[in-house]
C-alpha cells in the first residue's frame, strides 16, 4: 500500500546546519541501559529504528567526564578512546540505513551522584540535589567554569571522532546548563549570575565553544526545558525561556525542547494514565516563534494524523519520540507503506523507563517483547525464522502471553488454535484497560487482535476460537495438537495470602458478600457499600487505580498498605501525580500496617513496625522482639483485596501429572507461560510468550536459552568480538 497523502509532510528532508534529516522522524536521547560498555546492544537498538526508518538516532544522556557519573543508573560516557571505540559500533550500524547518529553530551551538577568515580560534581551554586540523596556540588569559580566548558569541547570531539553526526548539549531536565540558567539553582552575584544574560552566559559559551570546535563537521544540537513547571521560580516558557532560545539560537541548528525537571521528570515523560499525546505542545509551540532553527519536540506521538497536524500547524518541525519508537522501531516504515494498523502502539505505561530507574539493564517493553533483546538473543522485531518443523500448537489462554506467542507462532508459519473462554482477546488487560487513565493499555490488546486476524486469514488452518468452554486436561490431550501452551494467567487471592506474611489472614474470604477480589469488583456481581477499605500488599497500579474508580463511582474510599503505595509507580513516573490525585479526591491512607484479622464488616490493622526494636534470644517459639501490641478495629462495608496473586496453574500442573499419557495422545511437549507460570509484569509475561515461540525447537523450550553477555573476562580483550547481523528468510 502506498501512503496517505496527508502524511507525505512527514516524510519532507530538512537540514540542520551541516547535515540532512531525510524525514522528519527522530529518536530522541533516551535510556536502554547499555552506555559505552554494551556495544552490541547499543548498536542494535539504535540502528534497528534506522533500519525501520527513522533518519536520527541518538544515544542515552552521555557523560562527558567523571564528575558526571550516575552509577548505580546507567548512561553512555565518552571519558577516553575506549568509549570511542565501543560507540563507534553504532554509529557505523546507524549510517548502513542513511540515518544521522546522534550523541547527548551531559554534566549533571549535584544530579550527579558519582558513586563509582567518587568525583565531586561542580555547579553554580552549592545545594542540596532534590533529585537524588545526599549529593551536594561544589559552586564553580571561574576556572572550574573554564575547565568544565573545556570537558565539553573534548567530549564533542571525540564525539566527532566517533562518528557521530548531531552533537548535544544537553540542559533539560536540570542538568548543568540549565542549573546556570535557572534561578531555582543559580544563587550567583557575579558575571554568571543575577540577570537572564548572565545566567545564560555559561550555556551559550559552552555552545559557542563546542560549536568552533567540531561545528563543521556536526549539527549543533541543545535539548532545553522550556519551561519548569515551578512559575517564576524556575524557567517560564514566556519569559525566561523565549529570552534564551533568542540569545542562543545563532549558536545552535536544532532545538529539542521539553518541560519539566528531573525531581518529576514524569512531566516530560508523560505516563498515558495522566496525559494524552502531543500534552508538550502548548508548551513547546512558542519556540518557533523566536527561532530561525528547526524545532523538534516529544509527546509520545504515535497517530501520524497527530504528526502531521502539529508540522502542518507550526508547533514544531520535527517529530521527536522515545517510547513509540521503543515500541514500534518500523513506525515510520509503516506509515510510509500505509500500514498504520500495523503499528504496535506505545501504550505509556512506562515501563521501559522504570528499568533504567532502578538501575538494571536492559530496558524493556510492555509492546515490543524484542526491545532489548536485539543483540544478545537475535531477535527482529519483524522479522522470523521459518517454522522448523510440521508441529501443530493449542494455546490455552489469549491474554499478554497467550496472544503473543500464537502470534509469534504464527507469524513463523505455525499452525496454531488459539482458545479462550473469554469473549474477548487480551485476557486481564480488557479489565485493566477499563480503569481509569488506562484505556490507552488496552493498545496491547488491539495489536494483538489485529495481527491475529490477519494472520488467521492467511493460514486457514489456524483458529482463533473465543468465549469457548473452558478446556480441561483431557481436552487439551484428546484436542489433536502435536504442543499445548498453558497461558491460563493469575488471579487475585481471595484469602488474603501477601507478601508480609506469607499466610492468609484469618477471616477473609471472597466468598463473602461483603469481601471482593479486583476480579469481582469488575465483573460486578456484588454490590459495594458505600465505605470501602483497601487492603494493599501489591506495589504496583491496582490498589490507587481502584481507589479512584471507586471514588469516582461515589464510594468514601481508604486504602489500608503494608507496602507503600504503588512503591513500583516512582519507577515508571506515575507516583507524584498519584498521590496529588488521591489527595485531591480526599481518599486516605493509612500506611506500613498490615491486618491481623477481618469480619464480615471490620478489619483489625497493626504498625507492622509495632514490635520492639531492640532483639535479644529469648529461646525457641519466641519472637526475639516485644510482641506488636497496637491494633485497631476500622470498619466498612466494603473490602477490596489487592494482597496478592497466585498462578491459575491447575490445568498445567494436571497435564504434567499425565505424562505418561502424553505420547499416546500424539503430544509432544507441553509448556505454561506468562502469569500462568508465576505473576508478573505485563511486559515480562509477553516476553516469555514470545521467547518460548522463538525458541520453540529448543531441547528445552520451557526454560530460555543462554544469550550474548557482553562483559569483559579476565584476561582477554575489552571487546566483545560478536557482530550484530540478523538474516532471516522472508
Amino acid at each position: 500500500m502506498a501512503r496517505d497523502p496527508k502524511h507525505d509532510i512527514l516524510f519532507e528532508p530538512i537540514d540542520i546546519g551541516p547535515k540532512t534529516l531525510r524525514n522528519r522522524f527522530y529518536q530522541v536521547p533516551h535510556c536502554i541501559g547499555a552506555g559505552s560498555d554494551k556495544p552490541g546492544f547499543q548498536a542494535a537498538h539504535r540502528s534497528m529504528k534506522a533500519e525501520g526508518g527513522w533518519s536520527g538516532i541518538n544515544t542515552e544522556y552521555l557523560s562527558i567526564h567523571p564528575e558526571s557519573d550516575d552509577t548505580h543508573r546507567l548512561s553512555a560516557r565518552l571519558w577516553d578512546e575506549g568509549d570511542v571505540r565501543n560507540l563507534r559500533a553504532m554509529t557505523d550500524y546507524i549510517h548502513k540505513y542513511d540515518a544521522l547518529a546522534g550523541v547527548e553530551m551531559w554534566y549533571g551538577g549535584s544530579h550527579a551522584p558519582c558513586m563509582e568515580s567518587r568525583c565531586t560534581p561542580r555547579g553554580p551554586s552549592q545545594y542540596a540535589s532534590e533529585f537524588e540523596t545526599m549529593t551536594y556540588c561544589k559552586e564553580m569559580d571561574l576556572d572550574d567554569i573554564e575547565m568544565v566548558q573545556g570537558y565539553y569541547v573534548d567530549a564533542a570531539r571525540r564525539a566527532r571522532d566517533a562518528g557521530f553526526d548531531i552533537v548535544y548539549v544537553y540542559g533539560a531536565h536540570s542538568y548543568l546548563p540549565l542549573q546556570f540558567l535557572s534561578p531555582y539553582y543559580n544563587k550567583r552575584t557575579d558575571k554568571y549570575g543575577g540577570s537572564l544574560e548572565n545566567r545564560a552566559r555559561f550555556w551559550i559559551e559552552t555552545l559557542e565553544k563546542v560549536k568552533k570546535a567540531v561545528g563543521d563537521e556536526c549539527a549543533i544540537a541543545t535539548r532545553f526545558a522550556v519551561d519548569t513547571l515551578i512559575a517564576d521560580a524556575g524557567v517560564e516558557v514566556e519569559e525566561d525561556g523565549l529570552k534564551f532560545v533568542e540569545l542562543a539560537d545563532p549558536f545552535v541548528d536544532v532545538w529539542d525542547v521539553n518541560v519539566g525537571d528531573i525531581a518529576e521528570w514524569g512531566e516530560d515523560a508523560g505516563p498515558s494514565r495522566f496525559y494524552r499525546q502531543g500534552h508538550q505542545i502548548p508548551w513547546q509551540k512558542y519556540i518557533k516563534q523566536v527561532s530561525k532553527k528547526p524545532v523538534l519536540g516529544v509527546g509520545r506521538f504515535t497517530d501520524p494524523e497527530k504528526m502531521a497536524e502539529v508540522i502542518r500547524a507550526g508547533h514544531l518541525d520535527i517529530i521527536g519520540a522515545a517510547r513509540p519508537s521503543i515500541a514500534d522501531p518500523f513506525l515510520p516504515q509503516k506509515i510510509d507503506e500505509g500500514r498504520a494498523d500495523d503499528i504496535r502502539t506505545c501504550i505509556g505505561c512506562n515501563v521501559c523507563i522504570s528499568r533504567w530507574e532502578i538501575g538494571g539493564p536492559p530496558m524493556i517493553c510492555t509492546q515490543n517483547a524484542t526491545s532489548g533483546e536485539e543483540y544478545r538473543r537475535g531477535w527482529h522485531p519483524e522479522k522470523f525464522p521459518k517454522a522448523g518443523s510440521d508441529d501443530s500448537f493449542l494455546v490455552v489462554g489469549s491474554g499478554p502471553s497467550g496472544s503473543e506467542c500464537a502470534r509469534v507462532l504464527m507469524e513463523r508459519g505455525y499452525t496454531v488454535h488459539l482458545v479462550d473462554d473469554g469473549d474477548k482477546i487480551g485476557g486481564h488487560i480488557n479489565d485493566v484497560a477499563s480503569l481509569p487513565g488506562l484505556g490507552e493499555w488496552g493498545y496491547h490488546r488491539d495489536y494483538r487482535e489485529v495481527q491475529l486476524g490477519k494472520l488467521v486469514k492467511k493460514n486457514k488452518e489456524s483458529q482463533i476460537a473465543l468465549g469457548a468452554s473452558r478446556l480441561g486436561v483431557d481436552d487439551c490431550l484428546e484436542y489433536g495438537a502435536d504442543k499445548i501452551i498453558i497461558a491460563s494467567g493469575a488471579q487475585w487471592n481471595t484469602d488474603g495470602t501477601n507478601a508480609l506474611t506469607h499466610d492468609p489472614i484469618q477471616g477473609i474470604d471472597a466468598s463473602l458478600p461483603t469481601h471482593l477480589t479486583p476480579e469481582q469488583v469488575f465483573a460486578g456481581d456484588k454490590p459495594i457499600g458505600k465505605k470501602v477499605m483497601i487492603l494493599n500488599c501489591d506495589p504496583y497500579f491496582m490498589a490507587p487505580s481502584l481507589a479512584q474508580k471507586l471514588h469516582e463511582a461515589g464510594h468514601e474510599v481508604t486504602i489500608a498498605t503494608g507496602v507503600g503505595l504503588g512503591h513500583y509507580m516512582h519507577f515508571t513516573l506515575e507516583a507524584p501525580n498519584m498521590h496529588r490525585m488521591l489527595h485531591e479526591f480526599g481518599i486516605e491512607v493509612i500506611g506500613d500496617v498490615w491486618a491481623s484479622q477481618a469480619e464480615a464488616n471490620r478489619i483489625q490493622l497493626y504498625p507492622i513496625f509495632g514490635d520492639g526494636y531492640r532483639r535479644e534470644y529469648r529461646g525457641p517459639g519466641k519472637l526475639p522482639r516485644r510482641e506488636n501490641t497496637h491494633f485497631d478495629w476500622h470498619e466498612f462495608d466494603s473490602l477490596v483485596l489487592v494482597t496478592g496473586r497466585h498462578s491459575d496453574c491447575e490445568l498445567f500442573n494436571g497435564l504434567k501429572a499425565r505424562k505418561d499419557e502424553w505420547a499416546g495422545n500424539d503430544v509432544k511437549g507441553v509448556y505454561v507461560i506468562g502469569d500462568a507460570w508465576a505473576p508478573k509484569l505485563m511486559a515480562d509475561a509477553t516476553f516469555d510468550g514470545h521467547r518460548l515461540a522463538r525458541e520453540i525447537e529448543g531441547s528445552d523450550p520451557q526454560h530460555p536459552e543462554p544469550y550474548i553477555r557482553e562483559v569483559a573476562v579476565w584476561g582477554t580483550p575489552h571487546m566483545p568480538g560478536g557482530k550484530f547481523e540478523i538474516e532471516y528468510e522472508s
